[in-house]
């Protein structure tokens, strides 16, 4: 089938495109650009930087990946934008490369859904199967772990992480990590019960799911206990399932974090550009 360069695309001849590639009419490729086998490129797309991208992805309309970063920080160091495989990019989307003092890295896995005006900003880790709705708003430094979902409008704070499989319900503002399995809503967020709906979808078991549950119950829901001795409670019991042996150590260091976000510890730290 081979590559499909509309006319009226600007592609530099540096770039780098594998096979089946499509570039869609008056969209612009920037030297330092590597597009992985079978994606497409829609129109009006602007890919520039360091930036590469995997297999498979769709980028629609009016997106632009890899920008320099919104970082008064930044001074033209080479940082770049890793996308991987079987990501949908939908209109309006914005990515921005790294910063030098962030790791030199803004990190995208696979099968991500970003809908319409998302903006991910620079240093950013998305794993993989992430859905961020219309409008999601992520910070610089972000985490957000596999399989969580950020409904519309809804603005993150830097150097937050959001858990696997979390649910953040739209319009909401997140200025603290969110533990993985839970919905959280409101403004100011508050965590409201475990996703229960999200794990069933997710494969995970009755047996899991209540596992989970119990251990919600006594994390958020015990006055009497602070979180340490919550915590502390949790690890007694014998037999203790993966997922919340997972929510344990996640809770841990979001307690070592500044203002209740792991990754604020380490804003100051010298970091090298891999």
């Amino acid at each position: 089938m081979g590559i499909k360069i509309h006319k009226t695309a600007i592609v530099h001849p540096d770039a780098v495109l594998g096979d089946n590639v499509e570039v869609g009419p008056f969209s612009i490729l920037g030297e330092n650009v590597t597009v992985g086998d079978g994606t497409i490129i829609r129109n009006h797309v602007t890919i520039t930087g360091n930036t590469t991208l995997g297999k498979n992805n769709i980028v629609y309309p009016n997106a632009v990946l890899g920008a320099e970063p919104q970082d008064l920080k930044y001074h033209g160091e080479s940082t770049s934008l890793l996308l991987g495989d079987s990501n949908v990019i939908r209109e309006g989307v914005t990515i921005n490369i790294g910063t030098a003092c962030g790791g030199g890295k803004t990190i995208i896995g696979n099968a991500n859904f970003f809908m319409a005006y998302a903006h991910i900003a620079h240093d950013c880790v998305i794993e993989n199967n992430v859905l961020l709705a219309n409008g999601v708003l992520l910070g610089g430094h972000v985490t957000i772990e596999r399989c969580a979902k950020l409904m519309g409008l809804v603005g993150i704070q830097p150097f937050v992480t959001i858990g696997q499989y979390a649910y953040v319900g739209g319009h909401s503002r997140i200025v603290q990590d969110v533990p993985p399995y839970v919905i959280i809503e409101g403004h100011p967020a508050k965590i409201r019960q475990v996703n229960t709906i999200g794990l069933e979808r997710e494969g995970f078991s009755k047996e899991k799911i209540e596992e989970i549950k119990k251990a919600f119950r006594i994390l958020f829901r015990k006055n009497t206990l602070n979180r340490k001795k919550s915590l502390e409670e949790l690890e007694k019991q014998k037999d203790i399932f993966p997922e919340v042996s997972y929510l344990i150590n996640f809770l841990r260091n979001v307690d070592k974090g500044k203002f209740g976000r792991y990754r604020e510890a380490f804003r100051y730290s010298p970091v090298s550009v891999g």
